[in-house]
């Protein structure tokens, strides 16, 4: 007489990101069945748009700093990077034979700096490990105690053993992130926090006549100062665009989420411009005062200070014309100019959001939700956020991988 097999466990992964593809790897070499459900036509979407100027995968610096990034999020995101830390992430992309180098920033890049022949190359790997995929699946929640997708074919039920979202936030919808997800679990008893943007840009209230002048205009060798939640000011140096609407760039992305927070609660927020971050104070000073001749004001400010295009529209924008004729006040708001952000950009445009599943909505240790045992998530939809540089790619792969072992574990203890 012939001896049945058992046939082996089945898990659906909600979900073709970098945190579900990571997921289904850890879950296939643990030797479950890994069915991929994503509602767009190709998974990974979000990911190669991220890699379309440079795919900057993680960060070479010390892992102490590297944790510090998540602020308030570091003891909860360092359980993910103990599993995947950024070396094991490097390592990891070696092993799909791509090579990796460290730019001048310490970011880390593929060697061609592009995401699709990483994604490829890992695609081919988890179909060769027996993970299956079907496209254009959308979760749309439970019904009879299975999970409801609608197919091409129209609506199906799936059963599985225990089950992984690994949906994204909020931003992005047209790839797939659209936030949709947040009410299904919050109707099931999860503690949700609202999708907010993160690695956002902010509308000013421009004039008319300098946001047609001036949109699109780059503003290199800058510094911005803000007030934090202590009342001390804190100042950044980097670069960042003046858009029609507002501003965007990596500076402000870097610094987006204490100004959100700061709009949240007061309803605006005042950043201070350093447009000339190379000279002191007292140099600024000046040269302002400096006797100009019969040169325009205008003109003094360009030749001694290389005040022109946006930052000299910036001071018309900002002071008043008694203000800019004033030598002192002139001198101060070239070294602090304030400019008032009244909202962030919609979350659909931002990079990433912030917000989601509440890590006390999460088993202790565990990606898996109190309420629902069995459903685990991971990447972008629980509440935490990071700036751009590799921490939020590190981080969503090692959610992933964390999530994948969490399966396994409650798998053979039900066993």
């Amino acid at each position: 007489m012939s001896q049945l097999t058992k046939p082996p466990q089945r898990v659906a992964v909600i979900g073709g990101g970098p945190a579900g593809l990571m997921a289904a790897e850890v879950l296939a070499a643990g030797g479950v069945q890994v069915d991929v459900y994503d509602a767009m036509a190709s998974v990974g979407r979000k990911f190669l748009l991220a890699g379309k100027g440079g795919m900057n995968i993680t960060h070479s610096e010390e892992i102490e700093a590297f944790r510090s990034r998540y602020g308030s999020r570091e003891r909860e995101v360092a359980r993910w990077l103990e599993a995947f830390d950024p070396q094991a992430v490097r390592d990891w992309i070696h092993g799909l034979g791509i090579d990796t180098f460290v730019g001048s920033s310490g970011r880390v890049f593929p060697t061609d700096m592009k995401a699709a022949p990483l994604l490829r190359a890992w695609l081919h790997r988890l179909r060769e490990a027996g993970v299956r995929f079907h496209m254009r699946h959308r979760w749309l929640g439970w019904q009879d105690g299975r999970l409801r997708l609608a197919s091409p074919d129209g609506e199906i039920l799936v059963e599985a053993d225990a089950t992984v979202l690994a949906l994204g936030g909020a931003s992005w919808a047209r790839l797939g992130s659209d936030g949709a997800w947040a009410p299904l679990l919050a109707e099931r008893g999860v503690e949700v926090a609202p999708l907010v943007p993160s690695n956002c840009g902010f509308d000013v209230d421009w004039s008319a006549h300098f946001s047609e002048k001036h949109a699109g205009a780059p503003l290199t060798t800058v510094a911005i100062a803000w007030r934090g939640r202590d009342g001390c000011l804190v100042r950044r140096q980097g670069q960042f665009v003046v858009t029609a609407t507002g501003i965007e760039g990596s500076l402000v992305y870097a610094i987006s989420a204490p100004l959100r927070d700061q709009i949240a609660e007061e309803g605006s927020a005042t950043i201070w411009l350093d447009l000339l971050p190379d000279f002191d104070a007292d140099r600024v000073a000046a040269e302002v005062a400096r006797p100009r001749g019969s040169r325009s004001l205008s003109s003094h400010l360009a030749g001694r200070l290389g005040i022109k295009g946006v930052k000299a529209g910036l001071l018309h924008e900002c002071l008043s014309k008694d203000e800019y004729a004033d030598p002192q006040t002139l001198a101060a708001a070239l070294k602090a100019l304030p400019l008032v952000l009244r909202r962030p950009r919609p979350i659909d445009e931002a990079i990433s959001s912030a917000g989601g599943v509440r890590f006390d909505a999460l088993a202790e240790g565990s990606a898996m939700l109190r309420a629902l045992p069995g459903l685990f998530v991971a990447g972008e939809m629980i509440d935490w956020e990071a700036p751009t540089g590799g921490y939020l790619l590190t981080a969503c792969f090692g959610s992933g991988r964390a999530a994948g072992q969490d399966v396994l574990t409650w798998l053979n203890q039900k066993k």
